[in-house]
């Protein structure tokens, strides 16, 4: 698989599954809305800071996000930390027409955040073979790279949201 290949199951995934040590010390998985990439090793996802798992985080970051389409048997898991923040920017970012409904207080409502996740070594896998990427690899890979809704960019929307 190479690297445009690997960002292209990226960016045509809508979701991808979070994995976490839970609070009972034994992994936890859960499945993210993540669209928007840093090339292949930074991600963000919008979540509720009240939520379990940004507690987890907050104090434990070493995580994995795992990446697949099984029609295509293609995955990918990266390795890394995934980091709660309550950056503005970011959270403007991520922002869309109707997240008022979960959030009522618009973009500064304190129970929504970002979790940025960090990679720092990748697998991944399909019906052709398997390869790894380090933390150099992953890096290089992301140098210089906006922020981008790697999803509307795969499937032709002319917006950045």
């Amino acid at each position: 698989m190479t690297h445009a290949e690997l960002q292209n199951l990226i960016d045509r995934s809508l979701f991808a599954d979070l994995g976490y040590i839970g609070g009972d010390g034994r992994p936890a998985i859960r499945r993210v809305f993540c669209v928007w990439h840093r090339g292949p090793g930074r991600h963000l996802i919008s979540t509720n800071t009240s939520s379990r798992h940004v507690k987890l985080l907050s104090e434990h970051p070493e995580a994995c996000l795992y990446f697949a389409d099984s029609e295509t048997f293609e995955g990918v898991c990266l390795t890394g930390r995934a980091v709660p923040t309550r950056d503005r920017a970011l959270r403007e970012l991520l922002w869309n027409n109707g997240d008022e409904k979960y959030y009522p207080l618009g973009v500064d409502d304190p129970d929504y955040c970002v979790i940025e996740f960090t990679a720092d070594a990748a697998e991944y896998y399909r019906y052709d073979g398997k390869g790894a990427l380090d933390a150099e690899a992953l890096t290089r890979l992301s140098a210089g790279k906006a922020w981008e809704n790697g999803y509307a960019r795969h499937n032709g929307s002319n917006s950045s949201k």
